[in-house]
């Protein structure tokens, strides 16, 4: 299975492309797209649904993981991130993907197996789970590649799998 796992945002998007298979974790590519600043919001989010379009076509994913929004206490940062993830969800609902959402604290669960995991033992994980020599760079596609993970590791629950067949009837 191949998961796309994406971080939303506007400003930066972290995408990660993971093979998993046989229980073993290969991260093909990970990376951000970025969009200029200073440029208007509708060219911006343009921009993040070409883009998202094109990953999608060369990774050809199974199933698209994205961070659900989280919001602390900037509402404008949320707000302007609700804006990016929708174009996000958009795309891949566009290009016929089935879309699962993990909230931060389901990612840092699954990988580090702690909900309240720093972001530094998330990335250590992420190094130490994918076979990396060093963490991603930057903070945004380590954090895709831990959204892919922690797909990875979910699909893997039997509590998934009742799910799956429980929406499936």
């Amino acid at each position: 299975m191949i998961i796309l796992g994406i971080d939303p945002g506007v400003a930066t998007v972290g995408f990660a492309a993971l093979k998993f298979e046989n229980n073993r974790y290969q991260l093909i590519r990970c990376g951000v797209i970025n969009t200029p600043a200073h440029t208007p919001l509708s060219e911006r989010l343009a921009v993040i649904y070409n883009d998202l379009m094109e990953l999608i076509k060369a990774f050809r994913p199974d199933v698209v993981a994205v961070e659900e929004l989280f919001f602390n206490t900037n509402i404008t940062t949320g707000i302007s991130v609700a804006h990016g993830r929708g174009v996000i969800l958009l795309a891949c609902h566009n290009a016929g993907l089935r879309i699962v959402e993990y909230t931060p604290l389901q990612v840092k669960q699954a990988v580090v197996g702690y909900g309240r995991a720093e972001k530094k033992q998330v990335m250590e994980m992420v190094k130490r789970l994918c076979g990396l020599k060093d963490a991603p760079k930057p903070d945004d596609a380590s954090d895709a590649v831990a959204l892919a993970l922690c797909h990875a590791r979910s699909s893997t629950s039997l509590l998934y799998k009742g799910e799956e067949e429980c929406s499936t009837t």
